[in-house]
């Protein structure tokens, strides 16, 4: 199990390019993206999608704006039932060996809120076949993620164009 952590941006893109060096293996992979909802448009969602890589990735389907959500009891309650029936299935999923390589994509962030529950990590964790290899990406690790964790990295930020004012760039940002 491997953890991307840390203030620094990378995090999601390190996950993307194991996934592309997995699958590039012949492995099967899923990625599974929380508070990064369908009506988010994505680069990576595009060049999977329009690749010949045996990768799929899926928003989970809560609509999430990080700069209101928050606020809106039933948004956060909506996101938090979906985000326990996805990590049901991802257990699941991870039992069967269905993938090689399981992705969650800002459930640290999604635990260190509260809009998950550090349980319905454990559960994955434990009820997942060895084959499997699980990533979890996000701000917010704990001292008790990384102990579950046999790889744990994390990005610093010392300097990022966000602090100048610079917007997210396409294709750069998302």
């Amino acid at each position: 199990m491997q953890i991307y952590t840390g203030s620094g941006k990378g995090k999601t893109t390190a996950a993307i390019g194991l996934a592309v060096r997995a699958a590039g293996w012949g492995k099967k992979v899923i990625i599974y993206q929380f508070l990064k909802p369908p009506s988010l448009e994505t680069g990576e969602r595009k060049a999977i999608s329009q690749g010949n890589l045996q990768i799929e990735i899926l928003p989970v389907n809560a609509e999430w704006d990080m700069r209101k959500s928050f606020d809106d009891k039933a948004a956060v309650e909506n996101t938090r039932n979906k985000i326990e029936q996805v990590c049901e299935k991802i257990a699941e999923q991870a039992k069967n060996k269905k993938y090689a390589l399981i992705i969650l994509d800002e459930i640290i962030f999604c635990v260190s809120k509260k809009l998950a529950k550090l349980e319905w990590l454990k559960n994955i964790i434990e009820s997942k076949d060895d084959s499997v290899e699980i990533v979890l990406t996000g701000r917010g690790a704990t001292n008790e993620m990384n102990e579950l964790a046999d790889l744990v990295t994390e990005m610093k930020e010392i300097k990022h164009p966000y602090s100048k004012n610079v917007p997210a760039r396409k294709g750069i940002e998302y």
